[in-house]
């Protein structure tokens, strides 16, 4: 009688973790056990269509993960659509994704303005907008928008770092500033005003819009007001073109580049290498076009994996690296939630990565999220562009904590 009743203790006990490890698998909208369905917005058109290339190395890299047996044996659909940059298509987009294609989450959607008009729908509607593709400071607001999490560093703290540079290096600067005139460009704007404290008051500050064809008119303006150092605040065309204006009007200001327009492939090559020596901006990622990098075992994976999965791309754009970089943070956070793939458990997963480090993010710079702090990468190191290429210097600066 005593074995019978513990024979049958052990099949009930047996039958309850059972039910535990079955309870355990939770899917959330367009996971199924075999398929985890992302959403992505991008510019592939339009006046940001450079960065483009962002969203073709997620679907690349993601195609790589599913050749590889996909994540716990789920394979990544993943759904990318376009927006042209333009705030109301990425309205528009947003919602065919969480409507009507029923994505688990939006991952890296790109562009300041674009991700804004969707940022209260995203919170509203309680679905993961994860590691956007801009580095706008608002992003990290657990509080207020728990479902919104930026990746990159973001542009404040960026700004801060140039005033920095400037304060100890160059005390008396002329400062001359061109922004982009949304709530990217004001965002920088704001960091570099609160780095430099007053010490250092800019000559002159112009602004532009993203549709306008040209922005000549503004740098003559900027060389015409005596400045002898320029904060440059653009997205990739119209940095490619200060570039080019400043060497046309021969107009040599120490220049600072922002971190989104320091691509070689796409701004600096076109603007002219002879028109850009001594452009200083900051770096987060390695260059694998970086000579200091050759043996690089993190740089030899990411050459195998263009060669593999864009073969004829063009390895000097930096936003193949970006891609490569955000769409593996994105793989670990979807590890991370194991057979637990509800939007609820995404945000947390995403929201406790602690001291990761990827191959392509300098050696010292790693991910760490928590549940009040949504600022994935906090660390940057400033660059000067020589030759062909850029060369780090000085130390790493971390973002000031607010």
């Amino acid at each position: 009688m005593k074995s019978m009743k513990l024979a049958l203790a052990t099949v009930i006990a047996s039958a309850g973790l059972a039910t535990a490890a079955f309870a355990e698998k939770a899917y959330g909208p367009g996971v199924t056990d075999t398929e985890i369905k992302i959403g992505n917005i991008m510019p592939y058109s339009g006046p940001a269509s450079a960065y483009g290339i962002i969203g073709k190395t997620q679907a690349a890299y993601f195609q790589m993960i599913n050749d590889q047996g996909g994540i716990n044996g789920r394979k990544i659909n993943f759904i990318s659509y376009d927006d042209a940059y333009s705030p109301p298509k990425t309205v528009e987009q947003a919602r065919k994704l969480v409507e009507s294609d029923n994505v688990l989450l939006i991952f890296a959607p790109l562009g300041t303005p674009p991700n804004s008009a969707i940022h209260k729908y995203m919170n509203q509607k309680k679905v993961p907008h994860l590691f956007l593709a801009t580095g706008a400071t608002k992003w990290n607001d657990p509080k207020n928008f728990p479902w919104t999490m930026g990746w990159q560093p973001n542009y404040q703290a960026e700004g801060q770092i140039y005033a920095k540079y400037l304060l100890k290096n160059k005390p008396d600067a002329k400062v001359a500033i061109l922004y982009q005139n949304d709530d990217y460009g004001k965002d920088y704007l704001k960091g570099f005003m609160d780095g430099l404290g007053g010490k250092i008051k800019p000559v002159i500050t112009l602004s532009y819009e993203v549709a306008d064809p040209t922005i000549d008119s503004q740098m003559t303006r900027l060389q015409a007001s005596g400045a002898d150092t320029f904060f440059n605040i653009t997205t990739p065309k119209f940095a490619a073109m200060a570039i080019k204006k400043s060497a046309e009007m021969k107009w040599k200001p120490l220049h600072f580049l922002n971190n989104v327009s320091a691509s070689i492939g796409t701004v600096l090559k076109p603007a002219g290498f002879e028109n850009s020596q001594g452009i200083i901006s900051t770096a987060y990622m390695k260059d694998p076009n970086d000579p200091q990098w050759k043996d690089d075992a993190g740089v030899k994976k990411w050459n195998a994996f263009v060669d593999k999965y864009l073969p004829g791309a063009n390895k000097a754009d930096g936003g193949i690296v970006t891609g490569y970089n955000d769409a593996q943070t994105m793989v670990q956070v979807l590890k991370q939630c194991g057979d637990n793939l509800t939007r609820e458990n995404v945000m947390k997963q995403a929201a406790s990565l602690k001291n990761v480090e990827q191959e392509m993010l300098l050696p010292g710079i790693k991910i760490n999220t928590s549940a009040d702090d949504f600022a994935p990468i906090q660390q940057e190191q400033l660059e000067r562009f020589k030759g062909d290429s850029w060369e780090l210097f000085g130390e790493i600066y971390s973002a000031e904590k607010k």
